[in-house]
């Protein structure tokens, strides 16, 4: 059904392009009669509800709404109608359906209990004719009855808030670490104490309306978390990866890199993600923005530093007045046209042409 809806959606969009290519005349061309039966098909077509949340067909159909062609337009407003209609039909149906069940099981406990006081009643009566002791005893049953009752309404109640403590317990947080925990390795040990002192500066450092999350969070875990990190993937800090160790190490403790030490802390950036970054990456934004005029400079530098191009005294520049330049010639007009002189200042580096 699927494939088939889309088929047909897809011949009455193609004819529909090509009719428009032929502009809105009054004329109807082959393609405009292609599309009309098409979305005539389209409009026979059983669809309900679902086929056309899954083909997504309605919502591309309202593209023909704005056809330059009259007849392709009204039909194709007149199909997405029929669409409406039929997906507010299905949803109204399936309100009422949910609506009635809920009538019936009203009624079913409603009938329940109904029969139940009914039962009672009869008991009660019939205990009656016989004597005040029987009568005794009818009324201690329907005490039990109405104890037991109360005690299954009680337990229920019960399971509810046993489950929603659960859901509390599960969304609520570790506790916070008061002290540092140590795995008793004075190497790991003491980069665990290096990293708590940097992370435990984040509070004082940031601004109000960090404050409070800074607070909140729990530097000795987050020491712990990193210092794990570092050593799963690259094993102890004096070995062959002692140099990266150094490098996280310097970024997290540097007094000018406030912004890594917070993002370090408030999560922002995880610790495993910490071990692919780039000392560039941890660099504070003042420091990024520094080396990025140092290499601009550098590469200023190396291109002046060039090969030295031949000069000559024949032109005069026009903004210094002096008459050291370097020049080329191009054929930018036609052949039996005199070149193009293209000229530059060696001093200021000011740029003409003649002919």
């Amino acid at each position: 059904m699927e494939t088939e809806l889309k088929q047909l959606f897809e011949t009455a969009k193609k004819a529909a392009d090509a009719a428009a290519v032929d502009g809105g005349g009054v004329d109807s061309s082959p393609e405009e009669d292609r599309c009309i039966d098409a979305l005539k098909a389209l409009k026979k077509f059983p669809v309900n509800y679902q086929l056309l949340v899954s083909t997504q067909v309605g919502k591309r159909l309202r593209q023909l709404t704005k056809h330059p062609r009259k007849k392709i337009q009204s039909l194709a407003s007149e199909l997405v109608e029929i669409w409406k209609n039929i997906i507010v039909e299905e949803t109204l149906k399936n309100k009422k359906n949910g609506s009635l069940d809920t009538k019936e099981s009203l009624k079913s406990e409603h009938g329940t209990d109904t029969s139940n006081k009914k039962v009672q009643r009869v008991n009660s009566i019939k205990v009656e004719k016989h004597g005040h002791g029987a009568i005794a005893t009818s009324s201690s049953s329907d005490k039990k009855v109405n104890v037991v009752k109360v005690e299954k309404r009680v337990d229920l109640k019960v399971e509810h808030v046993t489950k929603e403590e659960n859901n509390r317990t599960n969304n609520v947080a570790p506790p916070k670490l008061t002290s540092l925990v140590y795995c008793k390795d004075p190497i790991r040990d003491k980069i665990r104490e290096l990293l708590s002192e940097a992370l435990c500066k984040v509070p004082g450092e940031v601004e109000d309306e960090l404050r409070d999350e800074a607070n909140a969070s729990d530097p000795y875990r987050v020491a712990v978390s990193v210092e794990s990190a570092m050593f799963e993937k690259w094993g102890r800090s004096n070995g062959a990866q002692k140099f990266k160790y150094r490098s996280i190490m310097f970024n997290i403790k540097d007094p000018k890199n406030p912004d890594f030490r917070r993002k370090v802390l408030l999560g922002h950036v995880k610790p495993e993600r910490i071990l692919e970054l780039t000392p560039e990456e941890m660099a504070s934004t003042e420091r990024q923005m520094e080396n990025v005029k140092i290499k601009e400079k550098a590469l200023f530098d190396c291109e002046r530093g060039g090969p030295p191009k031949a000069t000559t005294d024949q032109f005069k520049c026009g903004r210094c007045g002096k008459r050291k330049c370097t020049y080329y010639q191009l054929q930018t007009r036609s052949a039996d046209e005199p070149m193009t002189t293209f000229v530059t200042c060696v001093n200021c580096d000011n740029h003409w042409k003649f002919c």
